[in-house]
């Protein structure tokens, strides 16, 4: 039997009916043409809160805002349903108990077969918690704009995945020097230096970041204004939810006054290590010239007294031999001592260019023929406290080290000029700031590498072939450059020659100072007396006894302090003290000599050490007292003992 039309078209609408019934999570219902409803499913009731009973009937325009009625939002929606053919939009609307939902509407025309209206179809949806969602994240964005863009400490921006810019912050500006306008849409490249953009870094850096998860480094980068900047710089790349690369997110910041400190303590360490190698290979070298010097006394003593009592012309011979290799051995303690600023010096104020005015001409016979010697000396340069005869030596050591590098010859100049020293100078770190004498001597010879100029002061030290140098000649200067209270250092490299600066301390006024002559009262003797010889070595004291002898003393001897402090109480006349500076058993020379003169005021003293008497302390000592430096000849130690007695 087949089914009658009409109770086919009923169904339908009865499985329509139960259709829209059951839809729960939309609103669904019909308004007639002018917005009344006319139908209500329980999705409707479950968003806004009415039974059909209380809905049915009342127009629509209930569940608007009062601000969208004010409007006349609920019209505007049909006549736009009714003219487009849909009307979709998503606002706030109103439940029964008067609280607020955000819904997604959509209106739909609904006409008859010759196209009039009939009605509308109406389906909302509560999208309130997708709407708290998106606002919540909303304002998480802008927070955290609002955190970038307060951040001026680092530059932070964004790149497209190609690398150009898409946001900047103000640390960004600040930083880099460009505003937003200038920079965004431009590629992050030009930060870069010309050498790192040649070898591709840009590139690589997001090529690292996409591959490894992060780039992260640090270098030069450039400000807007051209000037460069030390960076630190991490790379982020940004991924979609679907792992799609979107982006890279850039954090830079400037730490180039982190990275200056970081080499100002570097320079500083390695200054400090380089300071006390060269004052432990000082001490080293100064304790080894001291016991040469005992040594060369013995010797260069006993060829003295050989020498008085030869005859034969072939001893005579072999002894003035000897003597010129004593000489020679006496020089190079000399130098030692030099490097470890233990040397005698008798500073007076000079006018450094009178200094090298005066020798030109010895420094040009130095140079050589191959050699062109140029002074470029300041005019009105300060004045200078130095021993001038070892200033001489030292600039003559550095022209001759220089004429060494330049063997097929070149260009050798000789310059001075006044330097002041601030207090973040690191040019010379173990100086005080204030006014210095610069003497820089340049040549265009082959130069040195870096770790040749980290070792040139130290003695025995040479660049130069075997047999060509004792390696004394920089340590003489390095030594005669410190005590004088200044600093000196080597700027080199290999073929563009050597620069060596001497920064000496000026005195503040330019006039030769008067030496005042000290005096005091001196007893006179006619008669050579008796001496007490204190010297621990028992060669050194038998040719001092010897060299006493020789001289008309009645000599007694002591081998220490305290044997010569038992000699002083229990000896009737004692004339004249010599002894030996550095002695064992805890009482040195100088001690000695204060306590001898509380027991016998009027005594005599001089003490010989192959150390310099401004480096011990023999304040106290008075007037009485000389000094003798090993080691000594009979000739020397006779006119001293002849100053002694005539107070001379």
């Amino acid at each position: 039997m087949n089914a009658v039309p009409g109770d086919t078209t009923k169904t339908l609408e009865r499985r329509f009916q139960l259709l829209v019934d059951a839809v729960t999570d939309y609103a669904i219902y019909m308004l007639d043409p002018t917005g009344i409803v006319v139908s209500w499913n329980p999705g409707a009731q479950r968003f806004k809160g009415y039974k059909e009973s209380e809905i049915l009937g009342h127009h629509f325009s209930r569940f608007y805002t009062e601000e969208d009625l004010a409007t006349n939002l609920p019209r505007r929606a049909l006549d736009t349903a009714a003219r487009e053919g849909k009307f979709e939009a998503e606002g706030w609307r109103v439940r029964k108990d008067g609280t607020r939902f955000w819904a997604h509407v959509v209106i739909d025309p609904i006409r008859d077969a010759g196209g009039s209206l009939l009605g509308f179809a109406k389906i909302t949806r509560d999208l309130t918690e997708r709407k708290k969602s998106e606002q919540a994240l909303k304002e998480s964005e802008e927070r955290f704009r609002i955190l970038v863009q307060g951040v001026t400490d680092y530059a932070i921006y964004m790149l497209d995945p190609e690398g150009y810019v898409t946001n900047w912050n103000a640390g960004a500006q600040r930083i880099k020097g460009y505003s937003e306008k200038d920079i965004v849409g431009r590629h992050f490249s030009q930060f870069y230096t010309d050498q790192d953009r040649a070898s591709g870094l840009p590139r690589r850096a997001l090529d690292t970041a996409v591959r490894e998860g992060k780039f992260e480094a640090e270098g030069w980068r450039l400000r807007k204004d051209g000037t460069r900047f030390w960076a630190s710089v991490v790379i982020d790349p940004i991924h979609n939810d679907m792992g799609t690369l979107i982006g890279f997110a850039k954090i830079t910041r400037d730490i180039t006054e982190r990275r200056q400190a970081q080499e100002a303590l570097q320079q500083a360490q390695a200054a400090l290590f380089q300071a006390q190698k060269m004052e432990a290979v000082g001490q080293l070298t100064g304790g080894v010239a001291h016991d040469f010097n005992n040594l060369l006394t013995i010797i260069v003593n006993n060829l003295d007294l050989l020498t008085r009592n030869a005859r034969d012309p072939r001893d005579v011979k072999l002894i003035e031999s000897a003597q010129r290799a004593a000489e020679r051995g006496s020089k190079l303690t000399q130098q030692l001592l030099a490097f470890s600023r233990r040397q005698p010096l008798q500073p007076v104020s000079h006018n450094p260019n009178t200094l090298i005015e005066g020798f030109e001409t010895v420094l040009r016979r130095a140079c050589g023929e191959l050699i062109a010697l140029k002074l470029s000396l300041a005019p009105r340069v300060k004045w200078i406290s130095v021993d001038g005869p070892q200033f001489e030596s030292a600039v003559l050591n550095l022209v001759v080290n220089a004429r060494d590098a330049m063997p097929n010859g070149g260009s050798l100049t000789i310059a001075t000029g006044d330097v002041t020293l601030g207090d973040g100078d690191r040019t010379a770190a173990s100086l005080q700031p204030g006014p210095y004498v610069s003497i820089i001597v340049e040549d265009t010879g082959i130069g040195m590498t870096p770790d040749m100029v980290e070792r040139v002061f130290e003695p025995f030290f040479t660049t130069k072939e075997v047999g060509k140098g004792t390696g004394l000649g920089l340590s003489q200067v390095y030594g005669f450059v410190t005590q004088s209270g200044g600093h000196i250092e080597i700027e080199s490299e290999p073929g563009k020659g050597s620069r060596v600066i001497m920064l000496l301390p000026a005195q503040e006024r330019g006039e030769e100072p008067t030496e005042s002559d000290v005096a005091a009262e001196r007893t006179a003797r006619d008669s050579a007396g008796t001496v007490l010889i204190v010297e621990d070595d028992p060669s050194v004291r038998e040719v001092a006894s010897d060299i006493f002898d020789s001289l008309g003393y009645d000599v007694v001897t002591a081998t220490d302090a305290h044997e010569a402090i038992a000699v002083l109480e229990g000896a009737a006349v004692i004339d004249v003290l010599f002894s030996d500076v550095i002695m064992p058993n805890g009482m040195n020379g100088v001690e000695l000599s204060r306590r001898a003169r509380e027991m016998r005021p009027n005594l005599k003293i001089l003490l010989a050490s192959g150390y310099p008497m401004s480096a011990l302390p023999s304040e106290g000592l008075g007037a009485g007292v000389s000094f003798i430096s090993k080691p000594y000849r009979w000739t020397e130690l006779s006119e001293k003992l002849r100053a002694l007695r005539t107070g001379g």
